[in-house]
């Protein structure tokens, strides 16, 4: 399922009062979404870098074909980024464009305190 269906399947009312129950967040939206624990890390990852590239094009006031040609690919593709596109763009993908424009990639890794813990170990992005 993709990601912008996934939000629209999964959304939650309370039957008796028609109300929207609210229910705390685990830190990733994708896994309060449902997606499964690695799926969600992988869409939490690229979300955080897909942000920071749209960022660096904003920031430099270019154009889509602008940085199009910055990245040497074609205008529809950054216009996937531009729109939030998750699902076209691999993390590898993502970390290149990021080094072509000189935007240093750190990742931290978190592990669970024991490997009985019911919390999955926890990787966080900085770009």
């Amino acid at each position: 399922m993709d990601v912008n269906n996934k939000a629209n399947a999964d959304s939650h009312h309370n039957s008796s009062s028609g109300e929207p129950e609210i229910t705390e967040s685990t830190g990733n939206v994708f896994a309060d979404l449902g997606f499964e624990d690695e799926e969600a890390a992988n869409l939490k990852v690229r979300a955080r870098l897909m942000v920071r590239l749209r960022r660096f094009i904003k920031e430099r006031g270019m154009t889509q074909q602008e940085a199009a040609d910055f990245f040497g690919v074609n205008q529809p593709r950054i216009s996937d980024l531009v729109n939030k596109k998750i699902d076209k763009f691999s993390i590898d993908t993502l970390v290149n464009m990021l080094t072509q424009a000189g935007v240093g990639v750190k990742i931290d890794f978190n592990e669970a305190e024991t490997s009985s813990s019911s919390t999955s170990p926890d990787a966080k992005v900085a770009a």
